[in-house]
């Protein structure tokens, strides 16, 4: 165990926090997941399933540790290969259409010969994020226009985006507010956001109305879309209000000190207890104080990301920081907002925390990506320490030999 912690490189708050989060996941699934498996025709193995999410984890875990043990340069180049892939993949899914219990499901595609399905969105933010931190460093010193820059970059954005947004429209929203937050801070041109932004906002309007008027025309969740929203702006009886209402009565019976671990009892009403909605089990077991714990590591874990960022070596170093630092704490602020009730339903796990496996694994993925850029920052310092330590023992060498010969040349 001391050789694996000593084998840890980079920021080590960074694995702190993760490592606790880690471990709160794992007792607050544990509590959480009865839910699921009891329910329809689960086989009430509480204990399976807590150890199939821990193997998550673990797995999870072991791909942070693999990924920063690698030069973060290397994976500007894996996302040019691995993007056509990731658009394929989210085509594939879309059009196979699988369903779980009559429930549009084509966010997931099953992988053959294993017997799992993976949610290729994950993926695939994963990899724009890096991309786009790729183009905004080559073009930092440049002045691209509107043309020169729609093929590289908004092509990409474009194709994933509304490969994702039929059938998972708040990923697709996340990602779009994501990737504007993104290329704000990496200095692109204002002015061609805004055109984008709007012509996005046009295309989604035409969209909705199309899917709305022809519903069985191809796979999409327009009406689960309109629903939410409208039960947010006017809640009315039905799947989304009865979801919001057992969250927000866990979140008034959890108090200042909560029920106690274990002790939650909307976690046997709430569908997705285990994940969308965990952060209402979260309130009702450990109250204000679990509440406010878990949003300070969030909060604690971007601070990390910002020093991360602003020490790293290169421009794409510290832009891949931010891309992929930004999009997990937005997504936790997401999920916490619809579970007490200030955002409508959408589905966003809470990262690190919630029960799944796509989104651990790639959500660690990103993490083990911005531990690599402060590993090798850490490593250029202590290589820069190492030569200051080399110049300043040959300047005192250099004066003990003064001082040496000066005292030869009195005796002579």
């Amino acid at each position: 165990m001391k050789a694996f912690l000593q084998s840890l490189k980079g920021d080590k708050k960074v694995w702190g926090i993760v490592f606790l989060m880690m471990v709160a996941s794992l007792v607050i699934v544990y509590s959480a997941i009865s839910n699921l498996a009891w329910r329809g025709s689960g086989s009430g193995q509480v204990l399976s399933m807590t150890f199939k999410h821990g193997m998550h984890l673990i797995i999870g875990l072991g791909i942070m540790y693999f990924v920063h043990k690698k030069p973060y340069k290397y994976f500007s180049s894996i996302a040019v290969l691995l993007l056509p892939v990731v658009v394929v993949m989210l085509i594939f899914t879309i059009l196979q259409g699988n369903q779980i219990g009559g429930a549009n499901a084509s966010r997931w595609i099953q992988v053959p010969f294993i017997g799992m399905s993976i949610q290729t969105s994950s993926i695939a933010t994963v990899v724009l994020y890096v991309y786009v931190a790729r183009y905004l460093a080559k073009i930092q010193d440049k002045s691209v226009t509107f043309k020169e820059a729609f093929l590289p970059l908004w092509m990409p954005i474009i194709v994933v985006i509304v490969s994702i947004l039929p059938a998972n429209f708040s990923t697709a929203a996340l990602l779009t507010l994501n990737l504007g937050i993104i290329l704000i801070i990496g200095r692109y041109p204002i002015k061609h956001l805004l055109v984008m932004l709007v012509a996005g906002a046009l295309l989604l309007s035409i969209f909705i109305s199309l899917a709305l008027k022809f519903p069985d025309a191809f796979p999409n969740r327009v009406h689960t879309w309109t629903n939410r929203v409208e039960s947010f702006m006017s809640p009315k009886d039905g799947e989304e209000q009865y979801q919001v209402e057992s969250a927000k009565i866990a979140v008034a019976m959890g108090g200042v000190f909560g029920q106690g671990p274990g002790k939650s009892i909307q976690k046997n009403h709430l569908p997705q207890s285990s994940s969308d909605f965990i952060y209402a089990i979260i309130i009702e077991e450990f109250g204000f104080f679990g509440a406010v714990g878990i949003l300070s590591l969030y909060f604690v874990l971007m601070y990390r990301m910002v020093i991360i960022s602003r020490k790293a070596p290169t421009i794409f170093g510290s832009l891949l920081v931010i891309a992929l630092g930004i999009p997990i704490v937005l997504q936790a602020l997401m999920n916490m907002s619809v579970a007490v009730g200030l955002m409508p339903v959408t589905g966003q796990p809470l990262p690190l925390i919630s029960s799944g496996g796509t989104s651990i694994w790639m959500i660690a993925a990103a993490i083990g990506m911005i531990i690599s850029v402060s590993r090798e920052t850490q490593e250029l310092e202590e290589k820069e320490a190492e030569g200051m330590s080399v110049i300043e023992n040959a300047d005192n060498n250099e004066i003990v030999n003064e001082l040496i010969e000066g005292e030869l040349e009195e005796v002579v």
